[in-house]
């Protein structure tokens, strides 16, 4: 049977068929207390004796993480070089901002306006949807009843969709007794443009609906100004997420995304990776990848705080991975994170920002946030990210407001969900290198070939919540 041994340090092997396919089997004898190594790094601990070509999984190995920890920089930095400048054809906004679609987004500030807002949205299709890329509303539970930080999260988040640049005009829709009600969410928002963004008070009038479709007609009248044009990739955000992960993720697509990253920095663009904890346990990659001092220092309170969230509820930090992950091959949280962190690719650490904060320093960043998959996918569009790349070994339909490539990690589900996949990574597990194939067809979407969430209408979003709800 075929096997991988990814590092040339680690004692276990991935096996690549039959029925352990994307399980780890021991390469040495490895006993009790002794570390398991994969990726090079241990992923935990031998609880028993384990045999060479052993099954290691869930059932002999547990992880070595526990609570906070103290890091000392100790910098890795990276060879990275410019290279060549490329462009891509996008839509050039008043602020300076790129967007890669000409869309018109509904902004809800509270949930009680959810049904509006699609009645709104597939009647504004009708009248308009051939004129523009299409209107969209992004439906979610909050905006009334929250306190602290929730609401400030809440905020935050809508703020990032309506300044998101793939949106060439946003009507903000609210009901008018919630907490965050338009005259307190615009106070909030700051200074806008009038022309570009609307807002509507669903209780100020007689027939909502036919308000807000007025209001979008002006939109679309707006957003007609905008045609494609040549933009450097400086301008060009990208996000990075993994979903439905299985032992094939850190090998094929991860890896890959990985590439993909460094070529866009190298080429002038910037990355941003989230799933604070899936970087438990390869925490330290990271922050010897940071490129000073001060962004350690940052990173070191991203994953510390995470943390402590974790423990503020009295949940072990470890409590991580999946039921699905695990029957994928993945034992324990250090298992997932090294996996997921090869999505950052070799460039260093250029910066850690909050939920709805966008790239002020070109490169990679890091962005707070938890796993969750459509919490994740919402924080990064909130960034500013034109595009989400998106690997899965599972399989999994959840889109996010911008387009969201799938990538499969292996040829199987690629050719099983070809409704939900749109890139397939299964070959590299036999020696391909699809690093300049994924630019090329990434370049594709950014000039405005849809993906399969757009296509299919997969666009949803879920507000990150941690507090008391009224």
């Amino acid at each position: 049977m075929k096997r991988i041994k990814i590092n040339e340090r680690d004692n276990v092997a991935v096996m690549l068929d039959g029925d352990l396919r994307g399980h780890k089997i021991a390469l040495t004898d490895i006993k009790a207390g002794e570390d398991v190594i994969k990726y090079g790094y241990p992923i935990g601990h031998a609880v028993v004796d384990i045999k060479t070509g052993e099954h290691v999984h869930t059932h002999n190995i547990k992880t070595n993480l526990s609570g906070t920890l103290k890091y000392t920089y100790e910098p890795k930095l990276g060879t990275l070089k410019r290279g060549d400048t490329k462009t891509f054809m996008g839509y050039v906004r008043e602020d300076g901002s790129v967007g890669i679609r000409n869309e018109i987004w509904i902004v809800n500030t509270v949930g009680c306006v959810n049904k509006t807002s699609e009645i709104i949205a597939r009647e504004a299709m009708k009248r308009y949807g051939s004129v523009c890329d299409g209107i969209y509303n992004f439906v979610h539970p909050f905006g009334c009843s929250q306190l602290g930080d929730d609401q400030k999260t809440t905020q935050a988040v809508l703020k990032g969709l309506v300044n998101h640049p793939n949106a060439a005009g946003v009507l903000v829709l609210g009901l008018g007794c919630e907490n965050n009600n338009t005259p307190v969410f615009r106070e909030f928002l700051g200074e806008v443009n009038e022309n570009r963004v609307k807002f509507l008070i669903a209780q100020e009038h007689d027939n909502e609906i036919e308000a807000a479709l007025e209001s979008i007609g002006e939109l679309v009248e707006y957003s007609k100004q905008f045609k494609r044009q040549e933009c450097d990739l400086s301008k060009l955000v990208v996000g990075l997420k993994c979903g439905g992960s299985d032992g094939f993720s850190g090998l094929t697509a991860n890896p890959l995304i990985g590439r993909f990253s460094d070529k866009l920095i190298a080429a002038g663009g910037s990355t941003i990776l989230t799933e604070v904890p899936e970087m438990f346990g390869a925490e330290t990659i990271l922050m010897n990848r940071c490129r000073d001092e001060a962004t350690f220092n940052k990173t070191v309170h991203l994953i510390n705080d995470f943390k402590e969230y974790f423990m503020r509820h009295d949940q072990v930090v470890y409590e991580n991975p999946s039921p699905g992950n695990k029957k994928g091959g993945i034992t324990t949280l250090e298992d997932k994170s090294l996996g997921c962190v090869q999505k950052s690719g070799s460039a260093d650490v250029a910066d850690v920002i909050a939920i709805g904060d966008h790239v002020t320093n070109q490169g990679l960043n890091l962005l707070t946030g938890p796993g969750n998959d459509i919490v994740a996918v919402t924080n990064l569009t909130a960034s500013g990210c034109n595009l989400i790349l998106f690997s899965t070994g599972r399989g999994t339909p959840v889109g996010a407001p911008v387009p969201t490539v799938k990538i499969a990690t292996s040829t199987d589900l690629a050719q099983r969900k070809p409704h939900w996949i749109d890139f397939n990574a299964g070959p590299i597990i036999d020696g391909a290198d699809l690093t300049d194939e994924l630019f090329d067809y990434i370049m594709r979407v950014a000039n405005g070939e849809m993906t399969n969430n757009e296509k299919n209408g997969y666009r949803e979003i879920s507000i990150f919540k941690d507090g008391v709800t009224l």
